[in-house]
């Protein structure tokens, strides 16, 4: 990832598929390349966040038909459900990418002439089972009992003997060992980069990359009798993305600015598509490959996998309309280590939340400002930073703090990220305990008491500073709070506040007037 200011730096999620409305997974996955987007900025990066709907297919074309509607009707209306939720989300995306916008038409008929100039597709006859699920072709020693998808165990696969176009993946079995031993990071984690190489090593075989009798797609530019097949359309979503309004759809322009892309977010289900599909088809448009894959896991509810035959699937707007934005980014982002599977409960969600935005954070702002009313006149004392010594609780923490965040992000360890400044918070409110001001001020010792209230006004501004890619909302009431007009959502915020600023501890402007204390994060109450 990105190290060095003013870089570029171009980040996705996948382009989900619109057989239905998102769900809280795509949502999850959202979630984080928002987090990890907001930092970059921060950080004085350039960004492009990526994001959008993968639109074409048989199952798009079968679950339209079903509807009794057109395809594109379809289209339109899940790809709608998805940018009103990255709304209800605060997610800052750049480019919605959809592949069956008419822009992208010509990029993946320029990038499938190349690949057909290296001789990398012919046709011949495919004979297999065919999961309309996952849209592709399995061989035998994927499929459970019955040739049942191990994804799609409900749905039968179809078996199919039909005349396809293939695209050479063979020829890349020695370009991708090569590529997976010079770059190990190039897939993370490494559970998952395992994974790859394990499917990698037991020989790679060529991949339909057209259907017949399908309408809904795109020609093939060889043999418009065949439809491309949805995996080669979509993973070119990603450079059609890089198109600045206005630009000619043209392979050279996509490129020109912000390829490679430093950073795909997705999930396991579809780690082969993305690690050994992607970079063999880029190889043979002799085009550079991507920085990096990092993998998350799946989500359960409960400890059960979640599905709509067992009823318990999570609405994320519904979650978002009962408990905020903040709170449902704070719990996938904080609760879950991203690149492992994780749960969802909603009495572990209430007790995180209450315990840490609530309590630890919420209430160490409340008592702070209301002691500095009392002691300072609701100002931020006059405190030369550099007087403060390097040992004191607060400082110590504080001083490394946004370096030890940094390299959460750089590692995508988003989790990490936060805890590392939730033990800040904490260690403010044990520290105001410790120190017991009120005490101090009784004992008239005036210049100890706005050491400690300062020392904690500013690491809980730095708290707040640093949460902000996850809990934008809440971080922005906390600054405000603090007197510092910053609005955290607002376009052009990381010029107004850059990491190299306001990431160093001992940034608060002293004698600055604080304003009233209000609730940030109000306690949830359940009954019992």
């Amino acid at each position: 990832m990105a190290d060095s200011a003013n870089q570029h730096f171009a980040l996705t999620t996948p382009l989900y598929y619109v057989n239905a409305a998102p769900h809280i997974g795509s949502a999850y996955t959202t979630m984080a390349a928002d987090a990890i987007a907001r930092f970059q900025r921060l950080n004085g990066h350039s960004v492009r966040f990526i994001t959008g709907t993968d639109e074409h297919g048989q199952k798009i074309q079968r679950t339209a038909e079903d509807a009794g509607i057109p395809p594109q009707i379809h289209c339109d209306r899940v790809a709608d459900s998805f940018t009103e939720l990255w709304q209800h989300l605060n997610i800052t995306y750049d480019r919605f990418s959809r592949t069956t916008n008419p822009r992208h038409l010509p990029i993946v008929r320029e990038f499938f002439q190349r690949v057909w100039e290296q001789g990398d597709i012919y046709k011949d006859q495919q004979r297999g089972w065919y999961c309309v699920g996952c849209e592709e072709f399995k061989e035998e020693r994927e499929l459970l009992d019955d040739h049942r998808c191990p994804l799609h165990p409900n749905k039968p696969t179809e078996w199919r003997d039909e005349e396809n176009y293939f695209f050479r993946l063979s020829k890349y079995q020695a370009p991708l060992e090569k590529l997976f031993a010079d770059n190990p990071d190039f897939v993370k984690p490494v559970s998952r980069r395992n994974e790859v190489l394990s499917f990698i090593q037991r020989g790679l075989r060529d991949f339909s990359i057209s259907r017949v009798s399908l309408t809904w797609g795109i020609p093939l530019p060889a043999d418009e009798s065949h439809t491309i097949y949805v995996w080669f359309d979509a993973l070119l979503g990603y450079v059609t993305a890089l198109l600045e309004p206005g630009q000619d759809p043209t392979l050279e322009n996509a490129l020109a600015d912000w390829w490679p892309i430093n950073l795909h977010l997705l999930g396991k289900d579809i780690l082969r598509f993305h690690a050994i599909y992607w970079p063999a088809m880029l190889l043979s448009a002799q085009l550079p490959l991507p920085q990096q894959l990092f993998v998350h896991g799946f989500l359960t509810k409960d400890g059960q996998k979640m599905g709509k035959s067992l009823g318990n699937t999570i609405d994320p707007v519904a979650l978002i309309e009962q408990y905020g934005a903040d709170a449902v980014r704070y719990y996938f982002l904080k609760e879950i280590e991203f690149g492992r599977d994780g749960d969802f409960s909603e009495s572990r969600f209430i007790t995180v939340l209450n315990a840490d935005l609530a309590n630890d954070l919420g209430n160490l702002l409340n008592r702070t400002l209301g002691m500095a009313k009392k002691y300072c006149d609701s100002q931020i004392p006059v405190i030369n930073v550099d007087d403060i010594p390097e040992n004191h609780p607060l400082k110590s923490i504080g001083s490394g703090l946004c370096g030890r965040v940094k390299t959460a992000y750089k590692n995508c360890v988003i989790n990490r990220a936060c805890q590392e400044n939730l033990e800040l918070v904490r260690a403010c409110n044990k520290y105001i305990d410790d120190s017991a001001p009120w005490s101090l001020f009784k004992q008239q010792k005036q210049t100890e008491v706005e050491i400690v209230l300062y020392t904690v006004l500013e690491s809980l501004r730095l708290a707040a500073y640093l949460m902000a890619p996850v809990i934008p909302q809440l971080s922005t009431a906390v600054y405000q709070q603090l007197g510092l007009d910053i609005d955290f959502n607002a376009t052009g915020v990381s010029t107004q506040c850059p990491l190299t600023v306001h990431g160093v501890w001992g940034y608060l402007p002293s004698g600055k007037k604080l304003r009233k204390a209000q609730p940030i994060f109000a306690r949830i109450e359940t009954e019992t």
